[in-house]
């Protein structure tokens, strides 16, 4: 029998200037998904003008989004990271180079690199039923090991 568990998972997120040493995250939230890697489409299809089939590849980013209890202290790290890697006026970015190694419950690992962060809340909401609201930070990385 195979237990798919999510609990116990851990989430190393290392960016190469503001955060070399990583950000080690593990209190996630719990009104929405923690972690989460959208599917995503590898070969495309069509058909020729007489009904031949052709298909084809291209290559395809994967997006990966991570939802932390607000306040803890790697939010506020990751709060950090967003504001660090954010460009305005009279403002640079840090322009992190971001890894990611992924610690599942049952000792499988995974590593998405080389990424960046995305986006992300640049403040903390409070929803109508008084509960500040919790923020996602979404990453896009161009590999998998």
């Amino acid at each position: 029998m195979k237990d798919v568990s999510g609990t116990g998972l851990s989430i190393l997120v290392i960016a190469s200037k503001t955060y070399p040493q990583g950000i080690l995250c593990t209190a996630f939230a719990d009104d929405t998904d923690p972690m989460d890697i959208p599917e995503i489409t590898i070969t495309e299809s069509g058909m020729g003008l007489n009904g031949d089939l052709v298909t084809y590849s291209s290559p395809q980013p994967i997006n990966f989004s991570l939802s932390l209890i607000p306040g803890t202290p790697e939010e506020i790290a990751m709060a950090f990271l967003l504001e660090a890697n954010r460009v305005a006026k009279g403002k640079k970015s840090a322009n992190d180079e971001i890894t990611l190694v992924i610690n599942y419950a049952d000792g499988n690992r995974k590593i998405l690199k080389p990424g960046k962060i995305t986006g992300g809340l640049p403040g903390l909401g409070v929803a109508s039923d008084g509960r500040t609201k919790t923020p996602t930070y979404n990453f896009v990385f161009e590999n998998k090991v």
